[in-house]
């Protein structure tokens, strides 16, 4: 009767040819009879967070790193060519550089907050992000963290400016911008700029190894994220 019961509700969730598929070649279980396939996700997006988010921390983690790099949002353009056209290029670069500095220094702040948002992943979850696209799990945390990550990294992101010396430069950037005579004066929000840069970054960079692992054979560095991907490669 057990048994009955299990397959009754597995059958439900995944249908009759999927699910036989699943009970048949894929023995290792989650003690209930069922792949374990919140886990082999749980698993690849904690992949992508330690081998890819950390890359972030380091020096030029995001400065010299094409697909992440903090450019200036388009009202700061014409500050920093006001800046470049009264031959102040090197102060120019410097604000440029140190907000993706502040980044840097957030992220290693920041990095358990993501941890700790893939425990959310319900089993009901699991199944659509993993017929999903190549990036279905990152959507996923995004869309479901991404509110409350933002609260938790905006602060993170205002001390970082505050520790590389961002806030200095950039009061020294957008005094002697608005200083320039005849140009329209400036007072932007970098904080918030910063920090939703910082999380498109982070998130790109998850996104980055669950490619990996959805293409890349040997990116599936355990048994169960063999045994879970195996059954997204046989929908293709």
């Amino acid at each position: 009767m057990k048994k009955f019961l299990i397959l009754t509700m597995a059958f439900s969730l995944f249908g009759c040819a999927e699910m036989q598929q699943v009970m048949n070649q894929f023995p290792q279980t989650d003690g209930t009879g069922l792949l374990n396939i919140s886990g082999g996700l749980k698993e690849a997006l904690n992949n992508g967070i330690s081998k890819q988010v950390t890359k972030l921390t380091a020096t030029d983690g995001f400065y010299k790193n094409e697909a992440v790099k903090i450019l200036l949002p388009e009202e700061l353009r014409k500050v920093d060519a006001g800046l470049r056209s009264i031959g102040l290029s090197s102060l120019a670069d410097e604000g440029l550089r140190v907000l993706n500095r502040a980044a840097e220094e957030a992220v290693k702040e920041a990095t358990p907050i993501f941890v700790d948002a893939v425990t959310n992943m319900s089993f009901a979850d699991a199944r659509g992000i993993l017929m999903g696209n190549e990036s279905a799990a990152t959507s996923y945390l995004q869309n479901s963290t991404s509110t409350a990550l933002y609260g938790k990294f905006n602060p993170v992101i205002k001390n970082s400016f505050t520790k590389v010396g961002a806030d200095k430069v950039w009061t020294n950037i957008i005094t002697k911008y608005n200083s320039i005579p005849l140009v329209n004066k400036v007072n932007p929000d970098l904080t918030d700029y910063v920090t939703n840069q910082a999380l498109n970054g982070v998130f790109k960079m998850v996104a980055v190894e669950e490619k990996n692992i959805r293409t890349n054979l040997s990116s599936r560095t355990s048994v169960l994220l063999q045994r879970v991907f195996a059954l997204q490669d046989k929908k293709m």
